[in-house]
């Protein structure tokens, strides 16, 4: 893949627009999911300046940037690596239930969110968790490395009954007093469901909420980008969200019907396109839902695009 060199955009001084945004708390908090939102590993064509693009924003606008991905921490460097992404502030992995800060060439795990989440289970873990389902024939537990100390995963059939499936489940965990999140999805590159037994408030939702709060800001500062099931929480919140147009029409369904429930219609934005160079797949989404909740961004997504145009980086 490119590699951007941000370091040739000319707004390198202390006075840039992301010093000065950042100085006056003028920040946005950019949440989004990587593989098929971020990441373009879907069936959808990707706009070839959008990841370029996006890449630019973070690095000169006030942009505090958190990925929030079913991924464990090495599966979310892996995909930095090959998809050459900007590193974030924060790391939301294992579908909520870990948080992670780079510093200084260093992943710091936030202890704080294993607190708080972990209570709910006492001193149980995942792990501690799966023989209760030993006998769901139509789950398989996934490989180690998607598990975490607060997320049991399976696998189950695409055209599983997952509300039948999931309310089964709730019922075991009721029967040893156990509460938990249970989150439905479908990679639709393969396809399989994907089953995950967390801590109540533990998806993702619930890490942005902390996020938020932890950070001091509120919900008119973030935005959430997103396309899969596991993402509809998020979708269906107060938090202002796109829904890149790559998602599945099945997804768009159920996050559209979701946010009207919850009240929330307002912040649920469906990418359309913004242009020939922005298609609304994938990074052009995130960007046409940015531009969407903060229209001061226009101008800048303009010039940045006039950039990459005719620079060719």
């Amino acid at each position: 893949m490119p590699r951007y060199d941000t370091r040739c955009f000319p707004f390198e001084t202390s006075e840039t627009p992301r010093a000065r945004a950042m100085a006056t708390d003028e920040r946005i908090l950019l949440c989004t999911d990587l593989d098929r939102t971020l990441l373009p590993n879907g069936p959808a064509p990707e706009s070839p300046l959008a990841r370029p693009l996006f890449h630019h924003l973070v690095e000169h606008e006030p942009l505090l940037l958190a990925y929030v991905s079913g991924r464990n921490r090495s599966l979310i460097e892996a995909a930095i690596r090959e998809w050459d992404l900007p590193l974030p502030d924060y790391a939301v992995a294992d579908v909520g239930t870990t948080i992670h800060r780079p510093q200084a060439g260093e992943w710091q795990v936030w202890e704080p969110w294993w607190t708080h989440i972990g209570r709910a289970w006492g001193r149980r873990t995942a792990a501690d968790l799966a023989p209760l389902f030993d006998d769901f024939e139509e789950l398989a537990p996934q490989a180690p490395e998607h598990q975490g100390r607060y997320k049991l995963s399976f696998h189950a059939p695409a055209d599983t009954d997952h509300a039948a499936l999931l309310a089964r489940m709730q019922r075991r965990l009721g029967e040893q007093g156990l509460r938990a999140s249970l989150v439905w999805s479908v990679d639709e590159t393969r396809p399989i469901g994907l089953v995950d037994v967390l801590p109540p408030d533990a998806d993702k939702l619930g890490a942005i909420r902390f996020l938020m709060r932890e950070l001091g800001l509120g919900p008119e500062q973030l935005l959430f980008a997103g396309d899969s099931g596991n993402d509809l929480p998020v979708l269906a919140s107060e938090i202002p969200a796109v829904l890149v147009a790559n998602a599945s029409d099945a997804v768009r369904e159920a996050a559209e019907w979701a946010a009207h429930e919850a009240g929330h219609d307002d912040r649920l934005y469906p990418a359309r396109g913004l242009s020939d160079d922005l298609n609304g797949n994938y990074a052009a989404g995130i960007i046409e839902g940015l531009v969407h909740y903060h229209p001061r961004m226009a101008e800048a997504v303009r010039r940045h695009l006039a950039h990459l145009q005719t620079s060719g980086s």
